[in-house]
């Protein structure tokens, strides 16, 4: 029999939730995706650190601050993964920018741009933006400009209809992340698979995409168990940590398909203007909650990579 992991793979593109080059290498997932945490990994890798320190040299030379040489290592990190993989590999902008259209835009291009001076196109990369309502401009944007992005950090329906609207490329809902806080808010420490409100979230999002014949893709994040994984099998896409997805390879059993754009129950659309969108939001205590949490966290590993560059480049 095959393992879950390859019966998944027959019915959703996999995804590898890591920076780590041994790591892609081990699970050759088609897609990647990076954020301040895993570049941060990165950082502190002795494997990355031919990487790292030529990077702060080119800066140095170049006369870029320690903000500048991020920017530019968070590519490089980013370019060296893409060289491992089939497909796309996504980059964030700066949490600190989510409330700021403009500036993400900004931002963005000049990633894109990086990128492109590495020998590497546009259609390899999607950019990571924050799903604010000025984080879904930015993509609105961005997409316009044939720059195709990843809203993260999605928590509430809302916020899908909202990107969808916008003509993301892609979404990602981060599971655990909304399980974890209805444990916490219920004092449950498990839920079964079909009453999971992680799981529950993003079967909604996919019904209404798929009943309303929406392009863009539905990946689940932030995974806690496998059994979060299975009860999303059929999700266009799942990004899966290195040790979950061992676990899936361990398994052999027989995993039944339990998402498909064939069962879309025909929900019907739904307007999201800016006051719906922030009315929506802000009525649900967890998403509020999880969307500030994250961006203050992501905001933080950022920071923590500027010091450490500013470190050694004194040094």
């Amino acid at each position: 029999m095959s393992t879950v992991l390859e019966q998944l793979r027959e019915m959703t593109t996999v995804v590898a939730d890591t920076g780590d080059v041994d790591a892609v290498k081990a699970w050759n997932p088609v897609d990647c995706t990076t954020n301040p945490s895993l570049v941060l990994a990165a950082l502190k890798d002795e494997a990355s650190e031919e990487l790292v320190q030529a990077e702060i040299e080119a800066g140095k030379k170049s006369g870029k601050d320690a903000k500048g040489v991020v920017d530019t290592l968070t590519v490089a990190v980013g370019a060296r993964l893409a060289g491992l993989i089939p497909g796309r590999i996504s980059t964030e902008v700066d949490a600190n920018l989510s409330f700021n259209t403009a500036a993400s835009v900004d931002l963005a291009r000049a990633i894109i741009a990086d990128y492109a001076e590495r020998g590497i196109d546009k259609n390899r990369v999607l950019i990571k933006l924050a799903s604010t309502w000025e984080g879904i401009r930015a993509a609105e944007i961005l997409q316009g400009e044939g720059i195709d992005c990843n809203l993260t950090l999605l928590f509430e329906h809302a916020q899908a209809v909202a990107c969808a609207d916008a003509g993301a490329y892609l979404i990602s809902p981060f599971v655990g992340r909304i399980t974890d806080w209805y444990k916490k808010a219920e004092g449950r420490d498990h839920y079964a698979p079909d009453e999971d409100p992680g799981v529950l979230s993003v079967r909604g999002i996919y019904d209404y995409y798929k009943s309303n014949k929406i392009d863009t893709i539905v990946m689940g994040a932030s995974f806690r168990s496998t059994d979060q994984i299975k009860a999303l099998a059929g999700c266009d896409n799942l990004t899966i940590a290195p040790k979950l997805l061992e676990a899936l390879q361990a398994e052999e059993a027989e995993l039944p398909r339990v998402l498909s754009a064939d069962n879309a129950t025909g929900v019907a659309p739904v307007t999201m203007d800016e006051a719906t969108f922030r009315w929506q939001l802000n009525a649900n205590p967890m998403a509020t909650e999880k969307l500030a949490e994250g961006i203050r966290n992501f905001d933080k590993d950022h920071q923590t990579l500027i010091r450490m560059v500013q470190e050694r480049m004194a040094g």
